[in-house]
Parts: C-alpha cells; structure tokens; sequence
C-alpha cells in the first residue's frame, strides 16, 4: 500500500506566492482529475500540438524537454507555446507499473520574450530554478518567488546568462555544455568552444563569470592533433573525497582531465565529510617521508583551513555546526593543474585514453561520471556508437603548479569576488609509476589518478560516425546507465566494480554488462535524427523505477523498469529445464520394466532321474511322482514369472502408452519439419539459381570494366594506404577541431583588444598576480637611440634657451641705461 502526503488544500496559484508552495504540494484548487500521465491532455492534444523536429533534430545535440525536481513535479516544455508546464504526479499509483498524473498542469510562462529554440531544460538541486539552455542564449526561470498571475498563467522572471561573453553579435564563442554545480542553487559551470571553464553565481552577476579556468591541455607547440586541445564535455565529481571539488574535462579525442580542487564560492557542505577530508590529509602528511608529498599535503591543508575556517578551529571551539560555508579563497602564487590525460591500466601496461589507443571509432561525443557505492566510474561516449567504461584505481587528490599567479578581482575591502587562472598540464612530462596500495611513495605525489578498464560496449547505432549521445544514471540503481541517442534509449547494466564487488564479497568470474535496448526509434538504417525530444528516469522509495519519453508527436512512453532481480548472477534451475527433463525422462525409461525380468526365468536344474525313467508309465506311482515333481518345477519359475510379466506390463501401460504418444507426437513434428525442410529447399535452390544468375551477368559486367581505358591501376602500397587513412582520420575529426581552435584564438584576441581598449580607458586597479611581458631587445635598441636622440635635441634646446635668456638681459640691462640718461 502506497501513501501519499500531498495536500491539495494548499493554493498553488492564487496571488502568486509560489515561493511558499512546497514542492509536494499538486495543482491548482480548481477540480483535479487524476490520469495516467500517457494519457495527460498535454500528450494526447496530438492533433494540433506536434511540435516539429526542427533544427534541434537535426543538429548534433540531443533535444531534452523533460525535467523532474526528484519529487513529485514533472516539467514539460512546450516549444510552440514558448511556456512550461508543470505536472503534479503521483508514481506507482494505482499499480507499480503506472504513473498518475493531475490534469490540469500549471502552465509557467517567462517574463520576457524567448527569442530562440530550448534545446535542454534542467532544474537545479532544490527545484527553484529551471534552466533553459539553446544554441543561441542561455536563460535561467524562476519557478518560486513572487510571481503574478495572468490568465490562469503564471508570469516567471527569467534572466539571460552570460550574454557579453557567449551570445554578443560580434563573439563567435560556442557553449558546449552545461550543468547545475551539485552542491549549490545558484552556480552554473559552463563549457565553451574556447577552452575556457567558467562558473557563474546567479546571486552575484549574471554576465561576469565567478571563476574562469583557461585550459590548457599540452605545452605550447607540442601537440600534433588539434583535436587534442579541442573540449567537448565535462562533468562534475560525486561525494567523495576530493571528487565532490572535481570537474573532468573530455576533449574530442578521448582524453579525460581533472580539474582539482574547484568550489564554488558560498557552496554548502557536510562538516562531517570535510573533517574526514582534513583527517586524512593530516594524517597522510604526518606519515610521509617524501618532500615533495608533504609539500602537496601542505597546500591542501592550506586550502582547506582558508575556504572552511572551522576546521581548524574545531579542536579549539568544539564545533557544533552540521554544514559549513565555503569562503572565496586562491593561492596567490599558484593555479591549479590539468591532471591528465588520465591513463589506463591493462594487466601492468600503460595505456592512454587518446583516440590512436582507445577503442571508440569516430571522435568523443559526451561524458558521464558516476559514483557506485565505493567506486567512481567515467564512461566516454564515441560518434560510432561505442561506450568505454574505466573505473578509478586510485583517489583523485589536489594539485597545485608554483609560479604560475592567477588573477583575483577584489572589492575595496580586499574580499575575493573572482578568480582567472591558466591551466597547465605537467602530466607529460612525469614518469608514470604503477600503483603500489602496498607502498606510500605513490601517495599526493602529483600524479594523475590510474584508470582501470572495465569495458568497451557497442551499441551498433544506425549512421556512419554521426551520432550523438546522451547518457543518464538511474536514480535507483546507479548501476545502470541509460544511453539516450538517434536510435532511441539502451540500458547498460555494470555487473562488475573493483572496490564495491571486493567489498560484497563478490569475488567471482568478472561478468561482461549486460545491454539491453529499451526504446526502439529508428526510422531506418541510415536515420541521423530522433523521434524523441525528452527522456527522463524516475524513481520513487519503494523500490520501483520508470523510463518516461515524449516524441515529437506528443506521445508519451512510460516503462517500468526492473531493479530487483537484475544485479543477480544467472542460475540455471536443472528441474525447470525442458530439455533436462525429456532427457531424464528417456533415461529413466528403460527402467519401467526390471532387469530381472528382462533377463528371462532362471535355469531350472532337472532332478536326478532313474535310468529306467523311459520305461516307466505315467498311471505307475513312480511316473505320477515324477510327473508332479517336473510340475511343480515349471510351475514355480515359468508361472511365477509369466505372472511377474502380467503384473509389471498392466502396471506400466499408461506410462508406457504416453510414451509411445510422445514418440509419435515428436514424430509427427519432424515430419512436418521435414515438409518445411523441403519446402524451404525449393526456394533456397531458386535463390540460388537466380544468384548464380547474378553472379553471372556481374562477371560479364566486371570483363567489360576491364576492357575500360584507366582501369589497370596498381594497388596502394602499405605506406600510402597507412598515409590515407591518416587523410581520413584528419578529415574527419582534426578539421573540426581545427576550425574549433581558430575560432577560439580569434575569439580571445578579440577579447584581449578589447580590454586592452577598456584598460586605456578605464585605468581602474586591479590586484594581480601578472606576468612580464618581455620586450624584444631589437625594440630596446631602436628605444635607447631614440632616446639619446631626444637628449640631444634637449641639450641644443637647452643652449639655444640659455643665449635667448641672456639676450634678453642685455636688453633690458640697456633699456634701463637709456630711461636713466634721458631722466638725467
């Protein structure tokens, strides 16, 4: 029996006071009805609402206009309404395998005018904030707050993000991806085609980024692939250890980075797994004899005391607080390091995850971290439709590079409002030592975390390399991972994790994961768009999960999904097994009758006779006696088991007659395969005559080529067919990453001038940590000469004004003379 809390009494619309509606709370005070929610008018409206599959069907994102609060609030966006409908659900209701919903939805509208298409819509960890993200502007709604009411309608503000930086008519920067921060309401992480990572906080600026890290994936003028240098997704750590101050960065050729630590200022957090952090690291640094690890220790614990104060004060004061604030805090002298490219581990080899040694065809698409009870997964989505799964073998911890001064903007009272720093990869330079659990040598040394592979799964998608991918978790079940692309929803099932399999005590044959398709919607094999435009997983505390897709059509699909059994290891019931049954059957059945009685009556062994036997009559005594005892003889072993026979064969009959009906039943089949069998071999052999047919007449096809002028070429040899492919693979994954970096170096220099511009203008202070520019020494020359040319021309200036003064003297020194004689 299910129960549910919500209360219907409570407005939700009234004089718009959304912000005191509780997310539990249903729909308006007008009369409910409760639907399945496939059959809810916002899906069944069909006829005149289809929304079509414009450009976002056919770009290379995936459109999603579902989102959910994790509650009891679906969101729905209508594309041709401009609004967003708010649907009150109830799961499991009536049965475990449906979901009411109550009609009529809330229909949210913005506050301003949606010049562009949503593509995504995601709501924040609390469900007061709805983002609604497009190629060509990135708005943020506020569901909760004081709204006004038009039409039965509510009016929700929504504001622009980013639109200087992403969105200006002149800037030709790209958003790649987007996401809510886990640990907070009100910050954003954004991706964008120029290698920057940036994170905004909507409570302080909606236009100025609160923290811009410059990726910087290889040393200037090492890389030969552009696709090296070239983000495609990232995402944020889980909760664990440093992983919650974790962002992976995926680049297009399928390397994998980290960016550690990075926290969003005003973030909340658990003290409790704060002190566990600190603890650790404390107790690490105690015990290390390696000095460049206590140097790494040094700064963490650094880190730690400056972004939560009460840490180290805890000792002292005791604290009782459960959560604890983080403050704006950055070395002033240091920037945070790339780590990366993450490498693989395959039976003691190194391997890197970079496209030349990876599995994955095509390029990388998308990026999924997930956290499975004590192990942190990353699995790489390629366009072929490839997945490659790695598991950490390894704690992720912070990494600091000296010398390298980040750029802090500060108010008038010395407060941190934002930080800027370039990050450098120095993983290229480091040996890379395999871990030892055993030693503490390779502890906070600096190194990138191993990765350990779990597998490569193929997911055969319809198209050649053009797919997209997006992946989900399982609300219920993190071991499943739900692929959302072109051809429709595949579920991916881990049977296998390093640290949580050892930890269950399941230490048995490694199993491969199990994929299994879950919706099908192809439109053919060379189909590049999706009938689905939201896709989403829900999960209730009863155990029970649901898939829920809308098409473009405005069709609703809801699955239930199965959680319990599916983690379980295959057991193969021997009693339940057909075959093993008819098998035993035929086995026991030459046990119906004993072996006794198939062996015959025994040898009787004839009493010793007189020889005067054949001389002896049958009506004398000693012929009667005879007679009885040769009788009694026969009677005692041919009778006996005549009857033993009789006894056995009238037991057994109907056994033994449904085993004859079997046989003639089985019979009976094969002779009817044996008809479709000959059948079958009539068109199989008219198949094959028209084959040979065709077979012929493309031979004759392929002797009237020949004959063609220009047709005998030699082969490729093995170098040019390698300098080929090489052609190929530079056309198709290095253009597009070229032309990725240009845009993003023209985009930085047109920034650069214009806040070189803005600076002339301006002159405002800024506390920095910058570098010399160094002057070219042919400019210091040509400034010396010129210099000493200026002094020159001073020095003459300075004479020629001297003997101008002393002219000037003399004239008055006369004109004085001369008025003093005339007075005379």
């Amino acid at each position: 029996m299910r129960f549910n809390f919500n209360f219907i009494g409570l407005d939700d619309s009234g004089d718009g006071l959304e912000s005191l509606s509780s997310p539990s709370t249903s729909t308006p005070k007008e009369d409910v009805e409760w639907l399945p929610l496939q059959h809810h008018p916002i899906f069944t409206s069909a006829a005149d609402g289809a929304l079509p599959p414009s450009s976002s069907a056919s770009s290379k994102t995936l459109t999603n206009l579902l989102a959910w609060d994790g509650a009891s609030r679906l969101y729905f966006w209508d594309s041709q309404k401009q609004c967003l409908h708010r649907i009150s659900v109830q799961l499991g209701e009536p049965d475990p395998s449906s979901i009411l919903a109550a009609s009529p939805s809330k229909v949210l509208q913005a506050d301003v005018q949606l010049n562009y298409e949503v593509q995504k819509i995601s709501i924040n960890r609390h469900g007061s904030a709805m983002l609604l993200s497009g190629s060509d502007r990135l708005c943020v709604m506020y569901l909760y707050g004081k709204t006004s009411v038009k039409d039965n309608i509510v009016i929700c503000r929504t504001v622009t993000i980013g639109a200087e930086i992403y969105f200006h008519r002149r800037s030709i920067i790209r958003m790649l991806q987007v996401y809510w921060h886990p640990s907070s309401d009100t910050h954003l992480g954004i991706l964008s085609s120029d290698s920057v990572f940036r994170i905004f906080n909507l409570s302080m600026s909606l236009q100025q980024p609160e923290q811009e890290y410059y990726l910087q994936p290889v040393k200037f003028g090492s890389s030969t692939r552009a696709s090296s240098i070239c983000p495609v997704d990232f995402s944020f750590g889980g909760n664990h250890l440093w992983d919650r101050f974790s962002v992976f960065i995926l680049f297009s050729d399928g390397s994998v980075y980290v960016l550690c630590p990075i926290i969003p200022f005003g973030s909340v957090y658990k003290r409790e797994v704060l002190q566990e952090i600190y603890v650790d690291a404390k107790t690490v640094g105690l015990n290390s004899t390696n000095s460049k690890a206590v140097s790494n220790i040094n700064m963490a614990i650094s880190w730690l005391e400056a972004i939560f104060p009460e840490l180290s004060q805890q000792s002292a004061e005791g604290g009782d607080s459960f959560a604890l604030k983080a403050r704006p805090y950055a070395f002033i002298d240091s920037s945070i390091v790339l780590q990366g490219p993450l490498r693989n581990f395959c039976h003691g080899e190194k391997k890197d995850t970079q496209v030349q040694d990876a599995e994955g065809q095509g390029r990388a698409v998308s990026f999924l971290y997930n956290l499975v009870s004590k192990d942190s997964v990353l699995v790489i989505a390629w366009s072929g439709g490839q997945l490659q799964i790695d598991a950490f073998a390894d704690e992720i911890q912070p990494v600091w590079k000296a010398g390298s001064p980040p750029r802090l903007f500060v108010d008038s009272c010395d407060r941190i409002l934002g930080i800027a720093m370039i990050c450098e990869s120095v993983s290229s330079d480091l040996s890379f030592p395999e871990p030892d659990p055993t030693l503490d040598r390779d502890v906070w040394m600096g190194h990138p975390p191993p990765l350990l592979r779990l597998a490569i799964v193929d997911l055969a998608l319809p198209g050649k390399g053009g797919s997209h991918i997006s992946m989900s978790v399982d609300p219920l079940m993190p071991e499943r991972t739900y692929c959302f692309h072109n051809g429709g929803i595949d579920s991916v099932v881990l049977h296998f994790l390093p640290f949580s399999s050892q930890s269950d005590g399941k230490d048995g044959a490694r199993r491969s994961p199990s994929v299994n398709p879950v919706i099908s919607a192809c439109h053919g094999e060379s189909s590049s768009t999706s009938s689905l435009c939201g896709f989403l997983a829900l999960a209730d505390s009863f155990g029970d999960s649901w898939i829920v897709g809308v098409t473009y059509s405005r069709e609703c699909i809801v699955l239930e999904m199965e959680t319990w059994n599916l983690l379980l290891p295959p057991i193969v019931d021997e009693e339940k097994n057909p075959a093993l049954e008819e098998e035993k059957q035929y086995t026991n059945s030459t046990t119906i009758i004993s072996k006794e009685l198939l062996s015959g009556p025994k040898v009787v062994l004839l009493p010793p006779s007189s020889p005067n036997l054949r001389s002896v009559t049958a009506d004398s005594i000693e012929g009667r006696s005879t007679l009885h005892q040769y009788f009694k003889l026969f009677h005692e072993n041919y009778m006996e088991y005549a009857y033993k026979v009789y006894f056995e064969l009238q037991h057994h009959a109907p056994q033994l007659k449904k085993i004859i009906d079997n046989q003639h039943s089985r019979l009976q089949k094969a002779e009817q395969k044996l008809l479709e069998v000959e059948e079958k071999q009539e068109k199989l052999e008219s198949r094959i005559t028209n084959a040979v047919q065709h077979c012929n007449v493309l031979e004759e096809r392929l002797l009237k080529l020949r004959n063609l002028p220009g047709i005998h070429k030699k082969p490729l040899s093995k170098a040019e067919r390698d300098f080929k492919a090489e052609l190929d693979r530079y056309n198709g994954v290095e253009l597009d990453a070229l032309r990725s970096s240009i845009e993003a170096l023209d985009a930085r220099l047109k920034r650069f001038e214009n806040s070189q511009q803005a600076n002339v203008l301006n002159q405002h202070t800024q506390v920095s940590g910058k570098r010399m520019n160094y002057i070219p020494a042919e400019e210091v020359s040509k400034l010396r000469s010129s210099i000493e040319k200026l002094s020159l021309v001073n020095n003459e200036n300075t004479k020629m004004v001297k003997l101008i003064e002393s002219a000037l003297r003399n004239l008055e020194i006369n004109s004085t003379q001369g008025g003093i004689c005339r007075s005379i």
